[in-house]
């Protein structure tokens, strides 16, 4: 059975009716991805919040971190996974696949992350992304301890905080609008990396 045809609850500009800026930047994301993400095509809706929205994610998720890209979508997809977010597990979770070269462990994350043979590090990223999300009035220093003897430096668990925020708030957007992720990215880097 497909998932439903919409993109969103939204009534959405015509791509040819956006500013040329916009423009631009979905002709970028199509040469690029093969597509606009409905994320994008949703938040064209207004173009102000398109744009704030598109630089805070290219910021977050792209720029240099001492958090690698796929560390990055790892806590994106746990994240999700917390929140049920079904539009992030499927578009997230193809960039675990891609950047992992690994079908299973965009699966298990998705799924239940703690079946995933990660090391130290990165266990101890998704069981704080994990506990901010479903628990965050619990996370104390102790937690931020943990992370520190996982490795994580300041400037990573700032990071790390700030993938954790971001991902809970699109979730909630991304719920309250009904959107749908683009059917591309289901079958998308399902086989393992030769």
């Amino acid at each position: 059975m497909p998932q439903p045809d919409h993109v969103s609850i939204y009534d959405l500009p015509d791509p040819d009716d956006l500013d040329d800026d916009m423009k631009a930047y979905f002709a970028i994301c199509q040469d690029k991805l093969g597509m606009v993400p409905n994320v994008l095509r949703t938040f064209s809706y207004n173009q102000d919040k398109l744009r704030a929205f598109a630089q805070y994610y290219n910021t977050l998720m792209l720029a240099p971190s001492g958090l690698s890209k796929l560390e990055r979508e790892m806590v994106a997809v746990v994240v999700s996974s917390a929140n049920r977010c079904f539009y992030c597990l499927v578009a997230h979770g193809q960039a675990v696949r891609k950047l992992s070269g690994d079908p299973e462990l965009g699966e298990m994350l998705v799924m239940n992350y703690r079946v995933a043979k990660l090391d130290p590090r990165q266990r101890a990223m998704l069981d704080f992304a994990w506990k901010l999300t479903k628990t965050p009035f619990d996370v104390g220093d102790a937690d931020r301890e943990a992370l520190r003897a996982a490795g994580l430096a300041e400037s990573e668990i700032f990071d790390l905080a700030d993938v954790i925020g971001f991902f809970n708030m699109s979730n909630r957007f991304a719920i309250a609008s009904d959107m749908m992720p683009n059917r591309e990215y289901h079958g998308m880097d399902r086989a393992p990396a030769s």
